[in-house]
């Protein structure tokens, strides 16, 4: 999926979110009492002049219909933007304020906000907070079940964890065969904000959003990467590069699984000039979306990234996003050539990297993962893709597909004619399902032929743009849906899993 313009996805400031720790706030309590309130106060990531900070507020008194926080930044630090509540600072005080969808707290019940700052010197963390002018984190009434002052974050519930997956005829399976389906949501952010100069990902990739999807049900995460970013080329900013930028993937694969989610990690952008049909930039860089891999970084990049995680057969490889070699090359035959093949390719000005050349470079690590592969214009065309089905050793190969309500194959006379074959001899995932209406009509009708089929699909996106030209799944991170969000999360929801 193409993405919006850097503009409409940042509240104003740059943000990075190079993970570097977390340093959290105590929670001072008494044995045997329960506060009134509890703030747990966390730095998830911190740079040279800012840091990203967030709070988890816990209303343990009587049910409120709206909330403000408050604290003190005593460091020197500046708040400059954030989310899930209304920010702002006078001289060293800090108020948080709830937006119009998250005012409601039960008691017992919790809400995560976030937020970026400026620092330097000294980053202390504030040791007081006031809940509606209620202090937090002091003794309450006396409770038969006290809090852990030791542990200041409620720990995921990991379940039986994701599934170490495998292909099965034209099946996904797990360890003792049954059949699995993999069903949730698109992570975007690590394709861009990392080439693009201000981060890592796009907002919170904390424990409390990823449980946010995991709440709808969910079972699996595609996380799209940058090439660049990840090999560490000269272009990006070292705090978003190479080790950093591996260590922060690694972290959000981990916590994707400890909420019993797959992690799918997919090359969304790549290195490469292309000028031609439907370019969708000029420069050499990984800054959008290129019509196939290139032989200059892509192999490097997938021989790392199976490298890094070849000993854990839960995680999910998505070769490429979405390739168009067809907007090159004047007939079906060599762009499907080029697609299995790479080399030459008419119309591409650099050598291209084939998903064979892929493939190739996955299954040299040792690497036995399942690898997804997707076809020609965007993913969306999967005609010719048995016939050019690369070759893989591993025998874990599975078709990758992606449909927008603007794709050229989004009605069900085209699904019946192109997919279903696929879909008879390898598994089949949808790894993004979307629609730029701001409702799910069109969504609909794509799950209810997969569901059919008992396939897999992925909803794009889990960021919180403008559902139009995102399109965005949730308005918050805390999973609050848009309208068009509505219509993947109620459908995850009423599976049986």
């Amino acid at each position: 999926m193409r993405h919006p313009q850097r503009s409409s996805l940042l509240l104003g400031g740059a943000a990075a979110l190079a993970l570097v720790g977390t340093a959290v706030a105590p929670v001072v309590t008494a044995s045997g009492a329960t506060p009134a309130c509890v703030v747990e106060y966390s730095v998830t990531s911190q740079w040279d002049t800012g840091f990203q900070g967030g709070v988890r507020i816990t209303n343990n008194a009587a049910a409120l219909t709206s909330w403000t926080l408050s604290f003190d930044l005593a460091g020197g630090q500046q708040v400059s933007q954030g989310w899930n509540a209304k920010w702002s600072q006078s001289g060293t005080t800090v108020t948080a304020t709830n937006e119009n969808w998250n005012g409601s707290l039960a008691t017992g019940a919790s809400v995560s906000a976030g937020f970026l700052a400026s620092w330097s010197g000294s980053n202390a963390v504030p040791t007081s907070f006031k809940l509606n002018g209620t202090t937090c984190n002091i003794d309450g009434e006396p409770t038969p079940t006290p809090t852990d002052p030791t542990d200041p974050t409620d720990p995921p519930d990991p379940g039986d964890g994701p599934p170490e997956l495998r292909v099965s005829g034209n099946k996904l399976v797990d360890e003792a065969g049954t059949t699995r389906r993999l069903l949730g949501v698109n992570r975007s952010g690590g394709e861009f904000a990392c080439v693009q100069g201000y981060g890592i990902w796009d907002g919170p990739v904390d424990d409390a959003s990823v449980k946010a999807i995991a709440d709808w049900n969910a079972n699996t995460v595609r996380i799209p990467l940058n090439e660049e970013c990840w090999l560490g080329t000269s272009n990006i900013k070292p705090e978003y590069a190479g080790a950093n930028y591996i260590a922060a993937v690694e972290d959000l694969v981990a916590k994707v699984k400890a909420h019993g989610m797959t992690p799918m990690l997919e090359l969304h952008w790549s290195w490469g000039q292309y000028t031609g049909n439907s370019a969708g930039c000029a420069d050499v860089h990984a800054t959008c979306q290129k019509p196939m891999p290139n032989m200059q970084y892509t192999p490097s990049f997938w021989t790392s990234v199976a490298s890094t995680f070849k000993d854990d057969p839960t995680v999910v490889f998505d070769l490429f996003n979405e390739p168009y070699p067809d907007r090159a090359t004047s007939t079906a035959a060599q762009a499907w050539t080029c697609w299995r093949d790479g080399g030459t390719c008419p119309g591409i000005g650099y050598e291209v990297a084939g998903m064979q050349d892929l493939i190739d470079a996955i299954r040299a690590t040792g690497a036995d993962n399942v690898i997804l592969a997707g076809g020609l214009a965007y993913s969306n065309d999967l005609s010719q893709w048995l016939t050019y089905k690369p070759d893989d050793p591993a025998g874990n190969l599975a078709a990758a597909w992606h449909v927008y309500n603007f794709n050229t194959c989004s009605n069900e006379s085209c699904w019946d004619a192109t997919l279903a074959p696929v879909a008879a001899q390898v598994p089949l995932v949808a790894g993004e399902i979307g629609e730029n209406t701001c409702a799910h009509s069109f969504v609909d009708r794509v799950m209810a032929w997969f569901d059919a089929r008992q396939l897999s699909y992925l909803g794009w996106t889990w960021n919180t743009w403008n559902c139009s030209s995102g399109p965005a799944l949730i308005s918050s991170y805390d999973g609050t849906p848009t309208s068009y969000g509505i219509g993947l999360r109620d459908h995850l929801r009423a599976l049986d899993g």
